[in-house]
């Protein structure tokens, strides 16, 4: 057969062109068929909320803290079993926490200290919330090792890693060239004995 030759159509054979006809498909009554789609549109709404929001809470209870974590995040100390005048180191987070049972006399020294003497002037109320409890991180700034408690110059902490003396009111004495980390802030008394 020629290229140029004309087909001729039969038409019992439908145009390869021709849209569909549907109209065996359509139903009778429209009311039924909305009523449907209505349906179908507002299940797949519902569903579609619900898995968005078990994708959501699913990751972001995946940034949470692990429970090995919050497990370490409070700790309970019992302060009637520290005597007066010594340290108790406990550990909180994996750091070393000095807890001290100051004397009347401790707490009167650090009281009387010349602020601007300091290397970190701040009064001795500003560092302690009950003034018999000296609470703080005992890791130094300087290469953040554990100083050793009542020893040194002054009785209080000496840092072997660079020398450094602390007095009692955990103050840098002037034979210090770094400082222990400042008094610890998140400490609450659970009861009056317990920290």
């Amino acid at each position: 057969m020629h290229t140029s030759a004309v087909r001729t159509y039969d038409n019992s054979i439908p145009e390869p062109n021709a849209v569909p006809n549907f109209e065996h498909y359509k139903s009778a009554n429209p009311e039924n068929t909305r009523s449907l789609s209505y349906f179908m549109v507002g299940s797949l709404g519902i569903i579609s909320a619900s898995m968005a929001k078990a994708s959501i809470t699913n990751f972001l209870s995946s940034m949470s803290a692990s429970a090995d974590v919050l497990a370490l995040a409070k700790v309970e100390v019992g302060l009637a079993s520290i005597p007066e005048g010594k340290n108790v180191i406990i550990k909180w987070r994996g750091k070393p926490v000095f807890v001290r049972h100051r004397t009347e006399d401790e707490i009167e020294e650090a009281r009387n200290v010349d602020i601007k003497s300091l290397r970190d002037p701040e009064t001795d109320d500003a560092r302690v919330k009950k003034p018999e409890w000296l609470v703080m991180l005992g890791v130094c700034t300087h290469l953040g090792c554990v100083p050793i408690g009542e020893s040194g110059d002054y009785g209080g902490w000496f840092c072997p890693c660079h020398g450094s003396h602390y007095d009692i009111c955990e103050c840098p004495s002037t034979k210090c060239d770094m400082f222990l980390t400042s008094t610890f802030q998140p400490v609450g008394f659970v009861r009056d004995l317990h920290l």
